[in-house]
């Protein structure tokens, strides 16, 4: 079973990249983030062309989160993150998929930091520990993925000095990302590559991509049951190089069934 996230940065925009990616690589199960399109303008038919269902949360210009399958229509459970219901901006979508809780997220940017803004991603995170416990003391095998804006480590980020005052790599985002690992999430690509570089994203300025000056922000934590059934992973990096493409990479784990 493969499953992959990809931040699309713009799902009609982006439409013939994502199909094209999705045809030459089939993966079973895609989370989607940054949809940029309210939900009556969601590329239905295209993705049911492709060979994948998709259940999704839609949001004029902004945000936006979906799951797309093609081993069976997604099980809808929530399409809200716990904890605030002021809060009506589409970053987070729960579905069960062949047995397998799956929860496409979008983590707040943040910046600029401090202020307003970062304040939200922290409450976020606060939101996202509450309930990633519920679903971690559930016992079932579940995977948290998505674009989670977050650089856990220096050795996720090409130019560290260059981030130090960003709300990506700010002190209190990358404890909070460890304090969510700690109820016993598998950061999936570091446990299969725990020393290599890695990354997902290239700006769209300054020839990040052509350099290789990216980062590792968009991730899988994974459930003991899902760790255990770990085989490979990866980032479809050339995806970050074809014309009219989103600045994220898809990334992509496979698991045992």
């Amino acid at each position: 079973m493969k499953i992959a996230t990809y931040n699309v940065n713009g799902v009609n925009g982006h439409l013939a990249v994502l199909l094209r990616w999705l045809t030459e690589t089939t993966p079973d199960v895609v989370c989607l983030q940054e949809l940029k399109a309210p939900q009556e303008k969601f590329p239905e038919a295209a993705i049911l062309e492709a060979g994948y269902t998709a259940i999704w949360h839609g949001q004029k210009s902004w945000n936006g989160v979906a799951i797309l399958s093609r081993i069976g229509k997604p099980e809808e459970v929530r399409r809200v993150l716990p904890g605030d219901p002021e809060d009506l901006h589409s970053r987070y979508i729960e579905a069960v998929v062949n047995g397998i809780t799956i929860a496409c997220l979008y983590l707040p940017n943040g910046n600029p930091a401090p202020g307003p803004k970062y304040d939200y991603k922290l409450g976020w995170f606060k939101r996202l520990h509450a309930h990633a416990q519920e679903l971690m003391d559930s016992g079932k095998p579940v995977i948290i993925l998505g674009d989670y804006n977050v650089i856990p480590t220096e050795k996720d980020v090409y130019k560290p000095a260059s981030w130090v005052t960003d709300a990506l790599f700010l002190p209190q985002t990358r404890e909070a990302f460890e304090l969510l690992k700690s109820q016993g999430w598998t950061d999936a690509l570091r446990k299969l590559y725990p020393e290599e570089t890695i990354y997902t994203f290239y700006d769209y300025f300054r020839n990040a991509y052509g350099r290789n000056a990216g980062l590792r922000i968009d991730h899988f934590l994974v459930s003991p049951d899902v760790e255990k059934r770990l085989i490979a992973g990866g980032v479809d990096k050339e995806v970050r190089g074809w014309e009219k493409t989103s600045d994220h990479c898809p990334v992509w784990i496979t698991i045992t069934d």
